[in-house]
């Protein structure tokens, strides 16, 4: 059959029975062809065995015009379809007691199937230590073709879905509700972003409003697309232990970042004492324990991340949202770590100024780009090339130096004293 041909039959079955609902993959196990099922009345209905007087009233009672207008609406915004009958639908997805019967796509579904995914999820109220390991691990994960999937969110989600943007990674969101409803604006760009190089997908078609119970739901999805599940602090009552907790039931891998005794930790941090998560410090824990089945042959270098990208990241409920957000939209989310490095100045440096003396203790290095700044805001590649240093080490100096309160970092990888 041509592909896509029974969108509108799968469209009208999850509008008659609902999302999330087990009789949906029965009656793909079912028919070869839903068509036939949906085509043949009231009889083939009650013949199936899969449906009871309660569902037959429900699919007498929906037009399959509902169906038409959903399918014609995605069309118009550009989303793709993917059928639970369609060759490209992830087995990992259908493995689920209750997968959906169509996915809607912005961007590009990646061959979940054959690639390393990790999930990474936690609080939407993360700490600048949540955020930061967010953020990095995302980042360095794709630095080694890893692709990762969240649920793009405030808090970890969001810095997870930056970082992999950042290292020109893909990536997936998974959203609990429809593609194109206005939810969490502050990320509208970043997922504008995501569907360039990867997608962004929802069970829920265009216009659907986020229900709390949608987001349950959401997780399970979450946690099938991934091999393995992050987790990045999550207090005691936290949704992300959902995940967690599906992961495991899904048979997959399941870490959690090592945190301190605050309630941001709570819930990863039992998970680690119950011995059901293993504790991570950084990225390069994950990959060990998938070396038997990673097999990317070249791996990246992973260069030092300037705090300047992570502190533009939304967090819930801090003011981190509200002084950002203006700034936040003047970011070009497509101007990646790679492009950056790349990136030549034409204009000869100026002359260096001279330094105010500082008592903190610094390193060679931390020294010398300390005493070569001035108040002027200077790239990243000027001060490698003037002070003969390798990037990665003024990166690392860089950082260092923002961590001690020293050096201010403005888009562009443009750095300046404080």
């Amino acid at each position: 059959m041509n592909k896509g041909s029974n969108a509108k039959y799968w469209i009208w079955l999850t509008q008659a029975l609902g999302y999330n609902n087990r009789k949906i993959k029965g009656l793909f196990e079912l028919y070869e062809d839903i068509a036939v099922f949906c085509e043949g009345g009231e009889q083939e209905w009650r013949f199936s065995g899969t449906l009871n007087h309660n569902d037959i009233h429900k699919l007498k009672t929906t037009p399959i015009a509902e169906a038409e207008k959903i399918l014609e609406q995605s069309r118009r915004h550009g989303y793709s379809l993917i059928c639970i009958d369609d060759e490209e639908y992830p087995e990992c997805v259908l493995n689920l007691f209750s997968p959906p019967a169509v996915l809607y796509v912005d961007g590009r579904l990646p061959d979940v199937d054959h690639v390393l995914t990790i999930g990474i999820v936690g609080t939407r109220t993360a700490s600048n230590y949540g955020v930061r390991n967010a953020y990095k691990i995302g980042y360095s994960l794709s630095k080694y073709g890893v692709y990762t999937v969240s649920g793009g969110a405030l808090g970890v989600d969001c810095a997870s879905h930056r970082g992999t943007l950042a290292a020109n990674g893909v990536t997936i969101c998974v959203l609990g509700c429809g593609i194109d409803y206005p939810y969490l604006m502050t990320n509208a760009g970043m997922r504008r972003d995501i569907a360039k190089n990867g997608a962004v997908i929802s069970e829920y078609p265009p216009g659907t409003p986020p229900k709390p119970y949608h987001f349950p739901a959401r997780n399970r999805l979450i946690a099938a697309l991934s091999r393995g599940v992050l987790i990045i602090e999550s207090g005691k009552n936290s949704g992300s232990l959902i995940t967690a907790d599906l992961a495991l039931e899904q048979g997959k891998e399941l870490f959690a970042l090592l945190g301190n005794n605050s309630p941001n930790n709570e819930g990863s941090n039992f998970r680690i004492k119950e011995g059901t998560a293993v504790p991570i410090t950084d990225f390069m824990d994950i990959i060990m324990a998938f070396r038997d089945s990673y097999s990317r042959e070249e791996k990246k270098p992973i260069d030092f991340i300037s705090l300047a990208d992570i502190e533009m990241i939304p967090v819930k409920g801090t003011k981190r949202v509200r002084k950002h957000l203006k700034g936040f939209k003047q970011i070009d989310p497509g101007y990646t770590i790679d492009d950056i490095l790349d990136e030549k100045q034409d204009k000869e440096p100026e002359k260096p100024e001279p330094k105010h003396n500082t008592k903190v203790n610094l390193t060679s290095d931390e020294q010398a780009v300390y005493d070569y700044l001035t108040a002027e805001p200077v790239h990243i590649d000027t001060i490698s090339r003037d002070l003969k240093l390798p990037i990665f080490r003024v990166l690392a100096a860089l950082t260092q130096l923002e961590m001690k309160d020293l050096v201010l970092a403005a888009k562009g990888r443009k750095f300046s004293l404080k």
